[in-house]
């Protein structure tokens, strides 16, 4: 789907607000609201807008201890690689699962509450995977930037 600047311009004000009214967004646009309505949708269909959620503070629910944890499968075969990714879905405290190259196979960003929390999901999930070689982990000092706007 080609996008044209109303369409990259009414996405942007959806990644920053997606609970901005048509009305608000015609206003902002110079459209009518139907016209909105009608871009809205048509992106919707065309899959550009997979779907809307909230962005919860980390703080607030206690998932602000972030690990950025690096893993290494034993092996490359297919069905290692198909079954950890299967696996690996199921774990609540993995936010995004990455397949790299480099090092390491696997980048996973994980949220627990503190050092403790994340000591406990090692022990008794993610090591209990079948397959890994090795893990090694980084920890967060702060977040410097963290977005999920896509710039058109």
């Amino acid at each position: 789907m080609e996008l044209d600047e109303t369409d990259k311009k009414l996405l942007f004000f959806l990644q920053e607000d997606c609970k901005q009214t048509t009305k608000e967004l015609s206003g902002k646009l110079g459209l009518s609201v139907t016209a909105i309505y009608e871009r809205v949708k048509k992106l919707e269909n065309a899959g550009v807008i997979s779907k809307y959620v909230a962005l919860l503070d980390k703080s607030k629910v206690k998932k602000n201890f972030i690990v950025l944890c690096h893993v290494k499968l034993s092996q490359h075969k297919k069905e290692f690689v198909l079954q950890f990714e299967k696996e690996v879905m199921d774990l609540q405290e993995v936010t995004e699962c990455f397949h790299v190259s480099g090092d390491y196979d696997y980048i996973l960003k994980i949220g627990v509450k503190d050092i403790e929390d994340y000591r406990s999901f090692m022990l008794t999930k993610l090591t209990t995977l079948q397959h890994i070689a090795s893990t090694h982990s980084s920890f967060m000092i702060s977040e410097v930037k963290n977005t999920t706007a896509i710039v058109l």
